[in-house]
């Protein structure tokens, strides 16, 4: 035949038997890795679907720029750029980024539920570190009614 001159398909290998339940078993590998990373724990641990500013009147009036960053979830979860540590770490993790700045500033995302001992504990730790200033972050009641109309 003109259309196949070297008959190549002759000196192929066989076509291999069937192999559904390898097949079966990777598209089930494949689900159970997309469901475990995609969950909100791997993809965004540092803030919940329910996670909610505290609210205040009046905080625009007292909000200041910060250098430094960090969220306070409930349970006592701390999140830093590096992601979730506990008190020691923090301290350790403060005191390094003080040395970075002139100024330095924390400025800290607690939910509404997190407790009064862990606000001072963080602030306390970032005072110890050397940052001059700790601002707590708030929503401002009238600018959450207007977002809900």
């Amino acid at each position: 035949m003109i259309t196949r001159p070297l008959d190549l398909a002759s000196k192929l290998r066989p076509e291999p038997r069937n192999f559904d339940f390898l097949f079966l078993i990777n598209a089930g590998l494949i689900v159970l890795f997309f469901d475990l990373f995609g969950s909100r724990f791997v993809l965004a641990p540092g803030l919940t679907e329910d996670f909610r500013l505290p609210t205040m009147s009046g905080v625009r009036e007292g909000a200041a720029p910060t250098t430094h960053t960090i969220n306070l979830g409930r349970g006592g979860l701390i999140f830093i750029n590096g992601g979730a540590v506990g008190l020691p770490r923090l301290r350790e993790w403060l005191a390094a980024e003080a040395k970075t700045t002139k100024q330095p500033s924390l400025g800290v995302l607690a939910d509404a539920q997190t407790s009064y001992g862990e606000l001072v504990a963080v602030r306390s730790a970032a005072y110890d570190a050397g940052f001059v200033r700790v601002v707590w972050s708030a929503a401002d009641p009238s600018a959450i009614a207007g977002a809900k109309k």
